[in-house]
């Protein structure tokens, strides 16, 4: 599986911002596919998570009610959608595949690279 995000980059408090995560690979359509995120000096955190097949979404109860993921299949593409952006939002965000569990907990199977988002006061 490989992953390829974008959509990076500054914003206002407040603002809002779509990350897109491009997949492919023989069986990403089997995997769950997400987001992770590392904050300067933070450890990995678990943002957003949807299972390709089943349709399953799950979010942090950080992001829930401002973030919003979801797929295009036509386009193999995953979606975060930012809103109400907070300076707690800054991170580099990795777009992210593997088993349900291991997304969630932020060991994946697979890594995209990550898109630094910054959130401005």
């Amino acid at each position: 599986v490989q992953l390829q995000a974008s959509g990076g980059g500054l914003v206002q408090a407040g603002g809002s911002l779509r990350l897109s995560c491009l997949v492919s690979g023989r069986t990403f359509r089997s995997r769950a596919i997400g987001w992770i995120r590392q904050a300067p000096g933070k450890g990995r955190e678990f943002v957003a998570v949807l299972n390709w097949s089943g349709g399953e979404i799950l979010y942090a109860n950080a992001v829930k009610g401002r973030f919003s993921i979801s797929k295009d299949d036509a386009k193999d593409t995953v979606y975060l959608q930012m809103n109400s952006l907070k300076n707690d939002d800054t991170a580099v965000y990795y777009c992210a595949s593997g088993r349900w569990r291991a997304v969630i907990g932020s060991v994946p199977d697979y890594w995209g690279q990550g898109t630094l988002v910054t959130v401005s006061s």
